[in-house]
Parts: structure tokens; C-alpha cells; sequence
């Protein structure tokens, strides 16, 4: 099964799920503050995996301009619904294209962009991510940044959390060599050095943190919803100390920034 099947099955859930949950929302809060830093009002920035649209909304709120792509067209058309019940399709164009294709839209554009990003995973489930690096550095104009959210391989919360149910193997499942089966695609945990490594001939990484160190993964929303002013405290000490040295290592992802050679 292709990675567009898969999310084709998650589109419909994909919102209750983690978009309208208390940890996604602070997830995404704190992607959208890399973001906002990355991307001024009236530039062009594409989107790989854009998902049901959210990300591509905020930044068009504040007059980005965003090429949004994905390769699941049942996330595309509740983006479409989305931004159009927003009013924001001035601002954002869709196309259905996957990770690893987008040399495709090579001949679509008439400039290079300003910029692009990839949010919570899309990334997780490209087999060739140094593949997917060349494909996009053409794209873009030398010193566009790119911010990337990619989940990691070493999570304790995700240790603690499986450990102590006596689940071993999903405690570990980020560390298998090969990736983990996940609705018939693999999903790889790439570290930051891998990471570097991938986007090296194209891109020099800025910045790097952590997401989803101290607060729990979104497994965890119903425990999250008993302690909920333990979570807003964990948020605020989590982007105190985001970029702290080890820090972007321990998360349920990584953010990177990088820029267009």
C-alpha cells in the first residue's frame, strides 16, 4: 500500500483525532511560532503534506501565499472545503502531489519560492528522504528556509509510557532497524545527524528543537484532559527549553530549519 492510500483511511479522523485534541493544538501552536519566523506576509511557500489544511490557513491568514500539496486526495478535498469555507483560496492553490515526486511541478513554476515545510511526519514515510532533498532544492531560491517536523527515533515519554503497561516492543518500536509497518506503509525515525546528512547538498540547517519532549504524545489526550494545568505548564517549559543543547534529540519530533544554499 502507497503512503496516499494510507492517509486516505486517516482523512476522515484525522481532525478529531489530533487536530481539535489538547496535545495536537499545542503541537501545532508551537510549530506554527517556527513557522511565523520562517515565512514573511506575500511570500510563495510550498507545503509537502499538507494534510487537511490547517497549517496552509494560518499562514495565509497573515497573507502568505502557499502552493499546499499532498498525496492523499481525501486530505486535499477537506483542505479545499476548509479553505474555502475560510475564504482563503486567493491565497492557496492545491496540488495532489507526493514527497517523492516533486520534480513534477518543475514546469508549473514560473519563479522559484521563497520557501516550504513539512509538518508533523509527512516525511516519516518517504523511504528515500535524500531523494526527496534534491527534488525540492530546485524549487526554491537560494537562501529560502525550510522548516521540517519530523519524528524522532529516541522519545522517553514514549519509553515511560509503554514501559510501564508492559509493552516492550512499542516502547522500542522507533529504534528497529528498517522503519515500523504502520497501515500497509513503513514509517522511518531518521535522526537529526540523519537528517543533516539528507538535505546536506542542498541546505545548511540553522536551527534545530525539540517538540514533544516534555509534553506526551497525542496517545496520551485522555491523561492529558485529567491534568490539564500540568500540561500548560509542560508546554510553556517545553519552548523555554526547546533549543537547548540534547533537547530537539528527545522528542516525540524534531524541527529543523534549514536554508537554500
Amino acid at each position: 500500500m502507497s503512503s496516499a492510500v494510507a492517509f486516505e483511511t486517516l482523512a476522515p479522523e484525522y481532525d478529531a483525532r489530533f487536530t481539535q485534541s489538547m496535545i495536537g493544538r499545542l503541537l501545532r501552536r508551537a510549530v506554527w511560532h517556527w513557522l511565523d519566523r520562517a515565512f514573511a506576509p506575500g511570500e510563495r511557500v510550498l507545503e509537502l503534506n499538507c494534510g487537511t489544511g490547517e497549517d496552509a490557513m494560518h499562514l495565509a491568514a497573515r497573507g502568505v501565499r502557499i502552493l499546499a500539496t499532498d498525496a492523499s486526495p481525501a486530505m486535499l478535498d477537506l483542505a479545499r472545503a476548509k479553505v474555502s469555507d475560510a475564504g482563503l483560496g486567493g491565497l492557496i492553490e492545491m496540488r495532489l502531489t507526493a514527497i517523492d515526486r516533486l520534480a513534477d511541478l518543475r514546469g508549473e513554476l514560473r519563479e522559484a519560492l521563497d520557501g516550504a515545510w513539512s509538518s508533523f511526519g509527512g516525511l516519516n514515510c518517504v523511504a528515500d528522504v535524500p531523494g526527496a532533498a534534491r527534488g525540492l532544492a530546485p524549487l526554491l531560491r537560494p537562501g529560502a528556509r525550510v522548516v521540517l517536523c519530523v519524528m524522532g527515533p529516541l522519545v522517553p515519554w514514549e519509553w515511560a509510557w509503554f514501559l510501564m503497561r508492559g509493552q516492550v516492543r512499542s516502547a522500542l518500536r522507533r529504534l528497529t532497524r528498517g522503519g515500523v509497518p504502520w497501515r500497509g506503509v513503513t514509517v522511518r525515525y531518521p535522526s537529526i545527524r540523519a537528517l543533516r546528512r539528507a538535505f546536506a547538498p542542498g541546505f545548511v540547517v540553522r536551527r534545530v528543537g525539540g517538540l514533544g519532549v516534555l509534553l506526551p504524545p497525542t496517545y496520551a489526550e485522555a491523561w492529558a484532559r485529567r491534568h490539564p494545568h500540568l500540561i500548560a505548564r509542560l508546554d510553556r517549559w517545553e519552548r523555554r527549553i526547546e533549543r537547548w543543547p540534547i533537547v530537539p534529540w528527545l522528542g516525540d519530533h524534531c524541527l529543523l530549519e534549514l536554508e537554500r544554499r
